[in-house]
């Protein structure tokens, strides 16, 4: 066991009281809005319509479906791999090996529903089982995070995360003790990082779109945008997937319940609200609106790909041509920071990409109500904050280097504003 942290590194979340609220307030957030979407007012500050007892919360076919969706995701993770990926370097200077194979199981999803749709699936009918579905993803995760948590106990220091071994048994389970918990070759946090969360997204979208059709006779050109927006950002999530591995989630913090529930219930079911909220309450779009639309989505589609692909082709090759004229700041630690490019603009372009988007993805649904532009509300508030835990690891990975840097590239996110 290694020691603990709390007297090294200042807790995060407001400590063992704000991951305590955390984990009540976020599937209580994602109950409201699945609840709210569906009512006539759709107010994302009001009451929901009602509040559902355990009757219709609970149900164990939908259970048994949730923990079929998920044994489905991982027979396609352990399918062979068109490579083999490395992590970044351990405590013990080992590195694991990751399967890059989620576009393939992003393709192989689509082509067994698309099967089972023709014989007879009727998809159409999962926007009126996504209660007791995300009820059933919540109740799995609690029980995964505290599974996870007693695994935690008998890993070596050495697999402990930086971040996760506070001494305090909520904040720890919360944010997660070990960094890397495998069984085997079967690594549960990448697992879940992109797989059955991201690809469950589309599939609730789909099924939007496939009762909207049922109901009003064709999906509606907004229903048409955000299925296809989203579609690519998970697309290109998967595409990319060895990305994944240099991002704070894998390389910094623990897998407790934070990302469990996150990856697990609160992607799926919240992150496809726009499409919910549109099955209830079509709205009108004109071609014009809807081309300057897509343009916004293109505009930071381009943003965050062109960042991304330069940040990961510099990490893999700096004297790649494509990014061996960018200008750089040396650092102790023998990495170069980038302060040219994507990078010299802001210090996360990848961030403003991802919130233009976000914006995009919005816009379909009318300005006649603030529920669908939740998720541009949240994803900002989670973006500023991640933003800011990143700086300060950053800061002291760094040092010098990183005021060097911070001086030359003086804006976060949003150019001469933030």
């Amino acid at each position: 066991m290694a020691s603990p942290q709390g007297s090294r590194a200042p807790l995060e979340f407001g400590g063992p009281l704000g991951a305590a609220a955390l984990m009540l307030l976020l599937p209580a957030t994602m109950f409201h809005l699945l609840l709210v979407a569906r009512s006539g007012p759709a107010r994302l500050l009001g009451p929901p319509p009602y509040l559902p007892g355990l009757q219709v919360l609970w149900s164990p076919r939908m259970l048994l479906l949730w923990l079929t969706w998920l044994g489905l995701q991982a027979a396609l993770y352990l399918l062979p791999a068109r490579k083999v990926a490395e992590g970044q370097e351990l405590k013990d200077k080992s590195r694991l090996l990751y399967p890059i194979n989620g576009f393939q199981a992003l393709m192989l999803t689509a082509l067994l529903v698309g099967l089972a749709v023709s014989a007879g699936l009727p998809l159409g009918a999962l926007p009126e089982m996504l209660l007791p579905l995300a009820f059933a993803a919540t109740f799995t995760t609690f029980i995964f995070s505290v599974l996870l948590y007693l695994k935690a106990l008998v890993a070596p220091a050495s697999a402990l995360a930086p971040g996760g071994n506070s001494g305090n048994p909520i904040y720890d389970f919360f944010l997660g003790r070990e960094l890397n918990p495998r069984v085997w070759s079967f690594d549960f946090k990448y697992f879940c990082e992109l797989r059955p969360g991201l690809i469950g997204w589309v599939l609730i979208n789909l099924a939007m779109l496939m009762q909207e059709a049922e109901l009003r006779g064709s999906p509606s050109l907004a229903m048409w945008l955000v299925n296809g927006f989203q579609l690519l950002y998970v697309g290109d999530a998967l595409w990319h997937e060895e990305a994944v591995l240099t991002t704070m989630d894998i390389t910094h913090d623990g897998f407790g319940f934070m990302l469990a529930f996150g990856d697990l219930a609160w992607v799926p079911f919240t992150y496809s609200l726009q499409a919910q909220f549109l099955l209830h309450h079509p709205q009108p779009l004109g071609l014009p609106v809807a081309s300057v639309i897509c343009l916004i989505n293109a505009v930071g589609y381009y943003i965050f790909r062109g960042a991304n692909s330069q940040k990961n082709t510099f990490r893999k090759n700096p004297s790649d041509p494509r990014v061996a004229d960018l200008e750089t700041i040396p650092t102790a630690t023998g990495r170069q920071l980038l302060v040219s490019g994507w990078w010299g603009m802001v210090r996360h372009p990848n961030y403003l990409g991802d919130l233009i988007m976000a914006l995009a993805w919005s816009l379909p649904c009318g300005v006649s109500h603030l529920l669908p532009y939740f998720y541009l509300l949240y994803f900002t508030a989670l973006l500023v904050h991640r933003e800011a835990r990143d700086e300060q690891q950053c800061l002291q990975k760094y040092g010098l280097a990183w005021h060097e840097y911070c001086r030359r590239v003086p804006y976060r996110i949003l150019p001469y504003i933030y």
